[in-house]
């Protein structure tokens, strides 16, 4: 992973349009910049050294100099250019993929409000009860968030069926909570179910890769995701490991500043699923 080339892409929209130019030159020739001054690049990228210098700082380093030994540095990582292509094999798609989850990642983490992330795993703490709704690939995460926060001590459960969302909701009231997960932010059923949930009285909560969407205006809290879901073709991936990371640190939150009581549930869970595994003779804890 070279490391270098990625922060250029994480920081390549808040750039300038001559620092772009950098940013593209050396995105379209990487590798190639070690043996260039920076009146040379500034050449090359149609810029200016005082440009260079600034993308150079944007960047985190001192200046040019600090820049070309960083990529000197790393000029034994093979270069692993964004774009997915038909000659690619299978392991440099995957290089691709990990690349792309990483600026995800660092973006979603850039996007979300601190304050909103401590109101939304305290509203789901002290929920009497939490649904999680979500359809297509939002549902697996629902699910997969649902059983965490249960695990965590939180009476929350999973809804992907639109009618079964909407029966749940309309049961709800003061001192409930729903989780709204849509990576658009339009998905009607979602928005709907939001909608109603304000109706009964919920606290509602999205996790969503559009800022401006209807699910915004329909949540009491917003947790923003990376936007750029297929950036460079790789099926929603990004937005789905972002999605899940949001869910996994508001569980973190819960369990680390309950411990004591969820160390109890973890020990309890673990006891009672000990009946299901199997064990090296080959059957199942307490069978004859």
């Amino acid at each position: 992973m070279n490391r270098t080339l990625l922060q250029t892409q994480l920081l390549y929209d808040e750039m300038g349009k001559s620092e772009k130019k950098v940013a593209d030159w050396l995105l379209s020739h990487p590798g190639e910049v070690l043996p260039y001054s920076i009146t040379e690049l500034a050449r090359l990228s149609e810029s200016s050294e005082a440009t260079i210098v600034r993308f150079s700082k944007r960047l985190g380093f001192s200046g040019y100099q600090e820049l070309k030994l960083s990529l000197a540095q790393e000029k034994e990582n093979r270069v692993v250019l964004p774009t997915i292509t038909s000659a690619d094999s299978c392991y440099e798609i995957l290089e691709k993929v990990c690349n792309d989850a990483y600026l995800s990642l660092e973006r979603t983490r850039r996007l979300l409000v601190a304050d909103s992330m401590t109101r939304a795993a305290e509203a789901i703490a002290s929920a009497r009860k939490c649904l999680l709704i979500g359809l297509g690939s939002s549902a697996s995460v629902a699910i997969d968030a649902a059983n965490k926060f249960l695990r965590a001590g939180c009476n929350t459960y999973a809804y992907s069926d639109t009618h079964m969302q909407t029966i749940a909701i309309s049961q709800l009231g003061a001192g409930d909570c729903v989780v709204g997960i849509s990576q658009s932010g339009s998905s009607k059923d979602i928005v709907d179910g939001l909608r109603l949930a304000r109706s009964r009285g919920a606290i509602t909560i999205c996790v969503t890769g559009a800022e401006r969407s209807p699910i915004v205006r329909q949540s009491d809290i917003a947790l923003v995701t990376d936007t750029e879901e297929v950036r460079h073709s790789t099926l929603g991936l990004n937005s789905h490991i972002s999605r899940l990371m949001v869910l996994d640190a508001l569980c973190y939150y819960i369990v680390y500043r309950n411990e004591e009581k969820i160390s109890g549930l973890l020990s309890e869970d673990e006891r009672s699923l000990e009946s299901k595994r199997v064990h090296e003779d080959g059957a199942a804890a307490g069978e004859n």
